[in-house]
């Protein structure tokens, strides 16, 4: 028998498993390895070396697997941690700004910091994610597309 969370192939997704009636995801995203290329560096040699690197990959390999961003139609949510779990959710409509933040090996490499702030809420820094700019872009247009007022066409009377 399935999980109740199942929803396609991402089976163990806290964001699918989140999911509430008639809420889609719009973009996902995930964290980029450049950031953690020396760590990366270390740990294979550290493998030869000592057979310790083999601990420090397996901590860069949770990390990374773990983390899930993602925007929907209603909401930004973003999950970290395997044992202990941080989450943060903003509903789109108490979305005040996301910012990002690239340094220069960043923006060569194509990833950076974003900084979500929301109404009442303080700011929730994410680091090193994978094409940050498309990530904003993908929370300002589901915002702007849910915050849309659609008003009736009234036909003009001769």
């Amino acid at each position: 028998m399935l999980p109740i969370h199942y929803r396609g192939n991402n089976m163990g997704s806290y964001v699918d498993s989140s999911l509430m009636p008639g809420e889609s995801v719009v973009h996902r995203a995930k964290l980029s390895l450049w950031p953690y290329f020396f760590a990366i560096v270390i740990g294979i040699l550290g493998i030869f070396a000592f057979g310790l690197g083999l601990l420090i990959l397996l901590g860069l390999w949770i990390k990374f697997a773990s983390t899930e961003l993602a925007v929907t139609n209603k909401r930004i949510m973003v999950k970290v941690g395997f044992i202990s779990r941080q989450t943060i959710e903003l509903n789109l409509g108490k979305l005040e700004s996301i910012q990002v933040h690239q340094s220069i090996f960043g923006r060569i490499f194509g990833y950076g910091t974003i900084i979500i702030s929301g109404a009442g809420n303080p700011q929730a820094p994410v680091k090193s994610i994978q094409d940050p700019m498309a990530f904003r872009r993908a929370a300002l247009a589901a915002q702007e597309q849910g915050t849309a007022v659609v008003t009736p066409q009234v036909a003009a009377t001769p």
